[in-house]
C-alpha cells in the first residue's frame, strides 16, 4: 500500500463506525455501477439483436401463456 493510501486508510479509520459504514458502502456502490453499467450495455446490445432477429423472421415467439404451460407441465 502507497503511503498516501497508508495515511488516508489512517485517517478513515479513526472516523466513527457509522461514518466509516457509509464511506464502504459508497466505495462499493462506486464500484458497482462501473459493473452496471457494462452489464447494462450487453444486455441492450442482447435486445436490440433478439428484437431484429424477431422483426426479419429469423425469430418466433411463443405466447406466454404457452411458455408457462410448459414450465408448469415441466415442474410437475
Amino acid at each position: 500500500m502507497s503511503s498516501k493510501m497508508e495515511v488516508l486508510a489512517l485517517e478513515l479509520l479513526s472516523l466513527p463506525a457509522s461514518t466509516r459504514g457509509e464511506l464502504a458502502l459508497r466505495l462499493i456502490h462506486s464500484l458497482d455501477e462501473t459493473e452496471t453499467h457494462e452489464v447494462d450495455n450487453r444486455l441492450l446490445e442482447e435486445i436490440e439483436r433478439r428484437d431484429a432477429e424477431i422483426k426479419s423472421g429469423k425469430a418466433t415467439c411463443i405466447p406466454a401463456e404457452e411458455v408457462f404451460r410448459e414450465l408448469r407441465e415441466e415442474v410437475g
